[in-house]
């Protein structure tokens, strides 16, 4: 793990941890990486969505001729991700050219136990004071997006593996309840607003999700089937049957581990 000389009045190591949360668009990823982020000291939050391409070079798909946001081949700029998270890796802050869109997005908001969010921040306080006390200073970067595991380069990166797994009929549900999403397009820091053209769940959206995370899985059961090895370590939870704490409970009880 990369490591650097701190600019602290007392002389820290750096340590970065990357911490992925992946899973299928609606899945709840976000929210809880936000959750998280403010449990943690010292984190910051990586959208993978922020790695997609202008969408004016966003591919057409061949047979639907439409915008094909999924398909993990032309969905993100994958080197310039990859690129990014060692950057992050080795200084513990996200690079200063880079734009986000995800704060133009809705957001449903999903509160969670105020007495569970002060247990979690007490135990990673005390945890990084005890670091800094033997002179390493722990950065946590949360990594959300739906591709993180399809490419090598992304998910090698990354210190824990977390996958969000929600039935396809409730992640249908959501994404029909969204009113868009807002994209990057080129000089213009605002992006634009991209919305779902008819069908598109079931002629691109889903068939992506299957394309990219089938290997992950058993037998290729993307629904039911646990790990398959491909992603070393990969803590799958089925989200759909845990609350919002009962999520954050178990993602802070794997990063204590992982620190």
């Amino acid at each position: 793990m990369g490591s650097l000389e701190s600019n602290d009045s007392v002389q820290h190591k750096t340590r970065v941890i990357l911490v992925g949360i992946g899973g299928a668009t609606c899945s709840g990823k976000t929210t809880l990486a936000k959750h998280l982020a403010r449990i943690l000291p010292n984190s910051v939050i990586i959208h993978q969505d922020d790695f997609a391409p202008p969408q004016e070079q966003v591919p057409v798909h061949p047979v639907y001729n439409v915008q094909d946001w999924d398909a993990p081949t032309g969905a993100i700029q994958w080197p310039r991700m990859v690129e990014s998270l060692k950057e992050v890796k080795k200084t513990g802050v996200i690079p200063p050219e880079h734009i986000s869109h995800d704060h133009l997005n809705e957001q449903k908001d999903v509160p969670l136990n105020d007495g569970l969010m002060l247990k979690w921040s007490r135990v990673f306080d005390e945890m990084q004071q005890n670091a800094e006390r033997g002179g390493v200073k722990i950065i946590w970067g949360l990594v959300d997006g739906f591709l993180l595991y399809w490419h090598p380069g992304v998910y090698e990166q990354l210190d824990a593996r977390i996958f969000l797994r929600v039935p396809e009929a409730i992640l249908k549900h959501r994404r029909y309840e969204r009113h868009g999403y807002h994209t990057a397009v080129q000089f213009d820091p605002e992006g634009s607003l991209w919305r779902d053209p008819p069908n598109y769940w079931e002629q691109i959206v889903w068939p992506a999700y299957l394309e990219a995370n089938r290997d992950i899985f058993a037998d290729g059961d993307v629904e039911h089937g646990g790990p398959s090895g491909k992603v070393p370590q990969l803590v799958l939870i089925d989200a759909i049957e845990a609350s919002m704490e009962e999520l954050v409970q178990r993602c802070c009880e794997v990063l204590k581990e992982t620190l």
